[in-house]
């Protein structure tokens, strides 16, 4: 499920322009996060303690609570556990959750650009469309 993700340089970029630098934590928090696609902090946690044992999992919450802040991750609820992590992107997708296999996919924002125009107009209501999750049942699950 992990997608393309940014370089080293890249990364090192963006956080020495927000006067941070790109430390080897950083960098394993944020690799495991592109591998992983959606990744709770403790899955997160344990693809860095392969490369790299002593990091704790307090380690990794203060990293990607940093990252998030500097805009490099972002996080998705995508059910009552933990949140998802993210690389952050232009790919924004919603998230279908199968409540049966607890499977995640994405679709395409364009699927619901009706509802989120509609909110707009008649609401005001302006929808965080990377953090869109949408609860049923996938195909497989609903065949079975």
């Amino acid at each position: 499920m992990g997608r393309s993700v940014e370089t080293g340089a890249q990364w090192h970029a963006e956080l020495r322009s927000r006067g941070y630098r790109l430390t080897a934590q950083r960098q394993l928090v944020l690799e495991a996060v592109g591998e992983l696609g959606h990744a709770t902090p403790e899955e997160i946690s344990a693809a860095v303690r392969r490369t790299a044992s002593g990091v704790n999992i307090s380690t990794v919450y203060r990293t990607l609570e940093l990252l998030e802040g500097i805009g490099l991750v972002r996080h998705t609820h995508l059910g009552h556990g933990a949140p998802t992590y993210s690389v952050s992107g232009n790919d924004d997708h919603v998230h279908l959750v199968c409540r049966d296999c607890d499977g995640v996919e994405e679709a395409s924002t364009d699927l619901v650009a009706d509802v989120v125009q509609r909110l707009a107009a008649e609401m005001g209501f302006s929808v965080d469309v990377g953090h869109f999750a949408l609860f049923g049942r996938c195909r497989s699950c609903a065949q079975a």
